[in-house]
C-alpha cells in the first residue's frame, strides 16, 4: 500500500466533514415593521395602589371627608372599582363601621363573572381584614367586660375584707373589755 492513497482518503474524509459543517446561507430576512403595543391606561390595580397612597397621606378628618366624597361618587357612577374605593376609604378611617365595609366588599369578593380580577383580589383581602378587625374589636370588648367584672369582684372582696377586719377589731375590743372585767372581779374577790 502506498502512502498517497491513504493520505487521499484522509483528505477526502476531512473535506467531507468540513463540507457537513458549512452552514447554508440564511434566507434573506423579511422585516415587517412591528406595531408598538397598544397604549394601555392604568389598570384597576394601578388605580387602587395610587388611591391607597393618597389615603395614607390623609388625617382622620380627611379620611372621613374622602369616604363621604367617594360614597357620593359611587352613587353617581356605581362601578366595582368605585365601590372598592369607598370600602378602602372607610377601612382607613378609624371610626368606621365594619358592617358598612362588608356590605361593599362581599359582592365584589364573590366569584362573579365580569368582575375585574384585581378588584376581586383587593376586595377579598379587604374582606379578610375587616373580618379580623371585627373579631379583634369583639375580643377587646369581651376583655374589657371581663376586666370590669374582675375589678368589681376585687372591690367587693376588699370591702368584705375591710368589714371582716372591722368586725374582728370590735370583737377584740369586747374580748379585752371582758378580760379587764374578769380581772377586776377576781381582784375584788381576792380582797
Amino acid at each position: 500500500m502506498s502512502p498517497i492513497p491513504g493520505r487521499l482518503a484522509v483528505a477526502l474524509v476531512t473535506l467531507a466533514l468540513a463540507a457537513g459543517c458549512v452552514v447554508p446561507p440564511a434566507p434573506p430576512a423579511v422585516t415587517t415593521p412591528m406595531a408598538p403595543p397598544p397604549a394601555k391606561g392604568p389598570t384597576s390595580a394601578d388605580e387602587v395602589v395610587a388611591y391607597l397612597a393618597r389615603l395614607r397621606e390623609l388625617d382622620e378628618a380627611g379620611l372621613a371627608a374622602e369616604a363621604s366624597r367617594q360614597r357620593e361618587f359611587a352613587r353617581n357612577a356605581p362601578t366595582e372599582l368605585n365601590r372598592l374605593k369607598v370600602a378602602l376609604a372607610l377601612s382607613a378611617a378609624p371610626q368606621s363601621d365594619e358592617a358598612d365595609i362588608m356590605v361593599l366588599v362581599e359582592p365584589l369578593a364573590k366569584e362573579t363573572p365580569g368582575i375585574d380580577p384585581d378588584v376581586r383580589a383587593m376586595a377579598s383581602f379587604l374582606h379578610s381584614v375587616v373580618v379580623e378587625r371585627r373579631r379583634l374589636k369583639e375580643t377587646a370588648v369581651t376583655a374589657g367586660n371581663r376586666s370590669r367584672d374582675d375589678r368589681r369582684a376585687a372591690e367587693t372582696q376588699r370591702q368584705r375584707a375591710d368589714s371582716l377586719q372591722e368586725r374582728n377589731m370590735q370583737l377584740q375590743q369586747k374580748l379585752d373589755a371582758l378580760t379587764n372585767l374578769e380581772k377586776s372581779l377576781s381582784n375584788r374577790k381576792g380582797n
